[in-house]
This record gives structure tokens, sequence and C-alpha cells, in this order.
């Protein structure tokens, strides 16, 4: 078997068996297969697409490569959630303690921000304390004791998609549904879980631009896992405009944790109630979303998912009583208003630039392993539709310093907002959902 055979057949758009992907990816991790070859494997993807059974086959070739966790000394069925990455996105802090207080077990791995959107790791690491390093023994042991546990993925999960995902980015062939979704599942297979839901996020401030692309992509998504043995599920939401109102790490836990106590934005309590339930009905606590939905209300009415949480915090090292005092949490000195020029309804807001400018003051990383300030960040006064008036305050910008990035971040901030004389059509938070019987417009 020869590499340039294999690449010349998906160039012609041949459909390749599961060993000669096999060969590609172990090749390439050893080292005997160049960047150049995978370079024009990769673009032969691009171009000429791949089967559901070929996606599949790519998927589980990079789960391989390296750790693979195995969750089967944990009772129960192993729920993940995985977010394509928006800005405001803090729904793991809020989705993972609401399923496992619904008695889900929630085994996850999660990663870093780079660029405008943020990481769940970074935003825990904002708890005074909070320990996202930990062993395996130590993670497993946790999810059986208070049915949560949530880490920093290993350098050894999936090692072939973080090379494969370096050399994407410098060829321009990032822009490829089945190498997206190859790169996305096989880390959430190597992690283990039974269970898989995706929120496919679509809009401005998403790397998915378009509902259709979305689908697409969660479509692919849903197949790789149940060609995997994996119940999965994903909603697509909407990243037209930030989701919640807090975006920076500490902003962002201080609102999760307002959200557990029943007093978080209408939007991210939908959300995350939604993905909840999806995890419920997948783990077998509930027969359908609309029979989940009322439970996790309960959960949420109860106390149980804010107490969840405060039990995940305090189990990681982290100061659980920023659960009972949020004001415990990072907070940056300084506040910048960004007002409104003129009066009129708030027509539209670019999340993407808003991630831009919390990315500016130091909440996000233009560069991989760049320091982080935990406390800045931009918290929205106004949202889609708002009435505003002449001088009224769109958003707050929280800087930790005065200098050159203030004024950068504020004019960003100034530019996301559209003010017009009529209200804008709104459209629903979650757009669709799809599963192995197919796609569904609506929640």
């Amino acid at each position: 078997m020869r590499a340039v055979d294999i690449i010349r057949k998906k160039r012609d758009g041949g459909v390749l068996t599961a060993a000669e992907i096999a060969f590609l990816i172990d090749g390439y991790c050893r080292g005997d297969i160049p960047d150049y070859q995978m370079s024009a494997f990769a673009m032969a993807v691009l171009f000429r697409g791949m089967t559901a059974e070929e996606t599949a086959e790519l998927t589980l070739a990079m789960a391989r490569s390296g750790t693979q966790l195995d969750l089967s000394g944990i009772p129960g069925i192993k729920a993940d959630k995985h977010s394509t990455g928006g800005v405001g996105d803090k729904t793991t802090l809020i989705v993972a303690p609401l399923a496992a207080a619904a008695g889900v077990p929630v085994a996850k791995m999660s990663g870093r921000g780079l660029g405008h959107t943020g990481g769940t790791i970074d935003k825990l690491e904002s708890i005074p304390g909070f320990r996202t390093e930990l062993a395996p023994e130590a993670f497993f042991r946790q999810v059986r004791e208070i049915g949560l546990a949530v880490a920093g993925q290993s350098g050894d999960l999936a090692p072939a998609d973080k090379k494969l995902y370096a050399l994407r980015d410098v060829t321009a062939t990032v822009d490829s549904i089945p190498l997206i979704a190859s790169s996305v599942m096989s880390k959430k297979i190597a992690s283990g879980a039974d269970a898989i839901v995706l929120d496919v996020k679509t809009g401005a401030g998403a790397f998915m631009k378009t509902l259709e692309d979305a689908e697409r992509l969660a479509e692919a998504m849903v197949a790789i896992g149940r060609l995997a043995g994996r119940r999965t599920a994903a909603v697509i939401s909407d990243m037209d405009q930030p989701l919640g109102r807090a975006i920076g790490n500490a902003l962002e836990v201080k609102e999760a944790i307002a959200a557990l106590r029943g007093e978080g934005p209408e939007d991210l309590t939908k959300l995350c109630l939604t993905l909840a339930a999806h995890m419920a009905v997948l783990g077998g606590k509930a027969a359908a979303v609309d029979e989940a939905v009322p439970l996790l209300e309960g959960k949420l009415k109860s106390g149980e998912a804010l107490e969840k949480f405060r039990a995940f915090v305090a189990a990681q090292g982290g100061d659980a009583a920023v659960v009972d005092d949020p004001d415990l949490l990072p907070a940056a000195p300084r506040r910048i208003a960004v007002k409104a020029e003129r009066a009129g309804f708030v027509r539209r807001i670019d999340a993407e630039k808003l991630g831009l400018a919390a990315m500016v003051l130091g909440a996000g990383r233009a560069v991989k392993d760049a320091p982080i300030d935990h406390s800045v960040g931009v918290v929205l006064v106004r949202k889609l539709g708002d009435r505003v008036e002449a001088g009224d305050v769109l958003a707050e910008l929280h800087a930790a310093r005065e200098d050159r990035a203030d004024a950068e971040a504020t004019r960003l901030a100034a530019e996301a907002f559209e003010i017009g004389g009529e209200p804008p059509a709104l459209r629903p938070l979650i757009l669709s959902v799809v599963t192995e019987d197919g796609i569904r417009r609506g929640a």
C-alpha cells in the first residue's frame, strides 16, 4: 500500500477503505508519511468529500492514535457535551451539573480557548484553586462519587487530530465538513463517553456561518456517533449575538452561577435546559426531551443543580465559597461604558467583534499558550431588539489597566452594535435538532 495511490484514489472521487485510511493516519503519526502528502490528502477530501463511513473510519483511526479512556468501570450511561465554539458560551458550566443532578454521569475533557471563543478550562481556572489537570484514576473516581468531572484534554488524546489540524490550518483545508466532523468526534470518542450531545453554533459569531452548513456538520457528526456505537444528538443554536450577557472567564462563571440559581439570562437558561434534556434522554433518565425539560427545571428550582456545581468545584480543589459569593472571583478594576450614539433599536450585534474586544482586553489568546487575564471581558447591557436612547449604555468593558488595548476594545465593541429605526426580525435561539432520525427544524 502506498500513500500516493490512496491520495490519487480520493482525488479521483473514489471511496477509501478502512485499511487505507488507517494506513494514512498511522503512517503520518509515525512520520513515515510526510506533511506534503497529508496536505494533498486533505485537499483531495476538501474537494471530493467523504462518505459517512469514510468519515467514521477517519475519526476512529484518529481516536486510536493515542490514549482512549475506558469509562466502563463507572456505572450508568456516561455522557459528554461539546460546543463548536461561540461568544459567551458558558453552557458546560451549567449543563454538566444539571445533567449530573438528573442522574446522568458526566465525564468531560475540555480545551482552552483560542481567538475570540473562550475555553471551558480557562473559565474554570478563574475559580481560585480549581484544578483542571486530573490523573485518570482521580477523574474516574470523581465521576463515580459525584457524577461529574471536567478535566483538561491530555496531549495524548487523539494526537493524530492535533497534528492534522495544524497542517490543515496552514494549507487552507480547514473548511471541510468531513475533516471538521472527524476532528471533533475523534476527541469525543477517545474520551470514552457512551452518549454525546453536540451544540453546533451558527451565525455571525460562529465558525459555521449558515444554518445549512451547520446542519451538514451536525449530520456528519451524528452519523459518526451512530457508526461508532455512541448515542449522539446535535442541537443547532443561534450565534448571531453572544449567548447570555457575559463574555470573559470570571464574568461567565458568575453568570453561570446565576443561571444555576434560576436567575440567569433567558436565552442561556433555555439552551442549557435543552442540551441537558438531550443528555437526559440519551442517558436513559427520560423518554423524551419534553419530559426531560420539566425534570431539569425542577433541579434548578430545588437547588440540586447548584449543589452539584458546588460539589464539583470543591472536588477539583476550587474555592466553593464562590457559589455563595461570586464576588470572590477575579474582578477587573476598571469599567468602560460603550454608549449608543443615536436612538432606535438594536438591529445587529456582531458577536465576533465583541469576542475580539474581550480578547484584546486580555480574556482570550491570539496565539496558543499565551497568558490570559481571568478578570476582564465584556458585559452586554442591551441585546437584539432592545430600544435605546442616545447615550444609553450598550455594553460595559471590564478592563485591567489603562492602555492602548482599551481604545481598541472600545472601538470594536462600539462597532459591534448597529442601531436602526425599526426593530429587527429575531430568529429562534434553537434552530434545529439533528438525531439519527434526521433533521427537525425548531426546538
